[in-house]
């Protein structure tokens, strides 16, 4: 993968997390700021998701760890656990936040 389809594909999960978002109705705040997308909740915890372009990863910083993802066979894989990106982060907003986002 070079740089140019890096870039593509991580502009395409913010794309599809915001939409997500929007379509759930959840309280959830989102802002992306060059390479960082960041999604803020009712108790003002926040979830950081930051695209690596020189590692070609996607991380995500949670209350409790960072997690890096490589995009394999379609989907951001986590580098350690193997978790998939979107059900991860869906299973994240709802332990910060009680609110439901469904990525599928």
């Amino acid at each position: 993968m070079n740089d140019s389809e890096f870039i593509q594909l991580a502009d395409q999960l913010y794309q599809k997390i915001e939409e997500k978002i929007e379509e759930s109705g959840a309280d959830v705040d989102y802002d992306q700021n060059g390479s960082l997308l960041t999604l803020e909740f009712e108790n003002h915890s926040k979830l950081i998701i930051n695209r690596q372009q020189p590692l070609h990863q996607v991380w995500l910083a949670t209350l409790e760890n960072g997690h890096h993802y490589d995009y394999n066979d379609g989907k951001w894989i986590d580098d350690r656990s193997g978790d998939e990106f979107l059900t991860f982060l869906s299973a994240a907003i709802f332990k910060q936040s009680k609110e439901t986002v469904d990525f599928s």
